[in-house]
């Protein structure tokens, strides 16, 4: 059974008569009738009763029109969701983001971006940075929400925040003991420190290594581990070092005693950027969960002043 098929069955049985359905359907009669004896031909079996006035549905023929009127409904229920999806008031976004920026990011932007886009449902990815972007490459993604060094020539990037890298310290670190936080020291200064490590995957672990390797740097490592905030909170309680954004210090940091130190004499790459394949049409939609996003962060920045 195809569409037209179903319509003009539903148009027969409607109209009782295949003269009237024609006129209705703005066909010929006898191009209706040559339908009608066809599709009977390949079910096998009579739709119509021809001996009634007006014509009456066949056992059979109600089974058909039964199942016509749920495919009819079911294409008429899918061209109101495309029409919505090319209005883009409707729709789906799979957004990219680690677990701390999502949950940095995503009590903000939700409240707007719901009430503007009701229909518009969100899947979260949650994963580091590094991997975000081979996500995103690979289609399995939309959008990323990315701490990244904007190098990739497949991707467009947006913006979102500007990070300053620097070194989070525990109260009982040698440098803690000795310099106001805020001071901003060269990595040598922490070369006698135990640090804590997030795992591979994550771009903070990348520019990590690359500055381990510039200064020769071979610290012991405590801990590594895939979730920043743990990595965070065991720095601060085990007296160690961890490199870390600027984002992630807070009022906690501070009342565990913990220190920052962003780093002298190195020029920052890595930036909160808003992601997306070049080769492929980014709907309304999710610009403006860009733009949300970009002026919430830059409302709580000027806020934090």
């Amino acid at each position: 059974m195809n569409l037209k098929q179903a319509q003009y069955v539903k148009t027969i049985a409607e109209c009782g008569s295949i003269t009237a359905a024609a006129k209705k359907l703005f066909v010929s009669q006898p191009s209706l009738s040559q339908m009608l004896r066809q599709l009977e031909q390949d079910t096998g079996l009579p739709i119509f009763d021809r001996s009634t006035s007006p014509m009456r549905l066949t056992y059979a023929g109600e089974k058909y029109l039964h199942a016509a009127e749920r495919i009819l409904a079911a294409n008429a229920e899918l061209d109101s969701q495309l029409r919505e999806i090319r209005q883009e008031h409707a729709g789906r976004l799979r957004l990219g983001i680690s677990v701390t920026r999502a949950m940095q990011v995503m009590p903000l932007v939700m409240p707007v971006f719901q009430q503007q886009y009701p229909n518009v449902t969100l899947q979260l990815t949650e994963s580091g940075s590094a991997n975000l972007e081979e996500l995103l490459r690979g289609g399995s993604i939309d959008l990323a929400f990315a701490a990244l060094e904007s190098t990739s020539p497949s991707l467009a990037y947006e913006l979102l925040e500007k990070e300053t890298i620097g070194v989070l310290a525990g109260r009982d670190t040698a440098v803690a003991k000795q310099t106001p936080s805020g001071t901003a020291l060269p990595l040598e200064a922490f070369r006698s420190e135990n640090f804590v490590s997030l795992t591979k995957g994550h771009s903070s672990r990348i520019t990590q290594d690359k500055l381990f390797r510039k200064y020769g740097l071979t610290p012991n490592i405590l801990l590594e581990t895939d979730a920043l905030e743990v990595g965070r909170r065991v720095a601060l309680e085990a007296g160690a070092c961890m490199l870390l954004p600027n984002i992630y210090i807070d009022d906690y940091c501070g009342q565990r005693g913990g220190a920052f130190y962003p780093l002298k004499d190195y020029e920052n790459h890595r930036h909160f950027y808003a992601c997306y394949r070049k080769d492929e049409f980014v709907p309304q939609y999710a610009r403006d969960f860009v733009q949300i996003t970009a002026g919430a962060l830059n409302k709580q920045q000027r806020e934090d002043v």
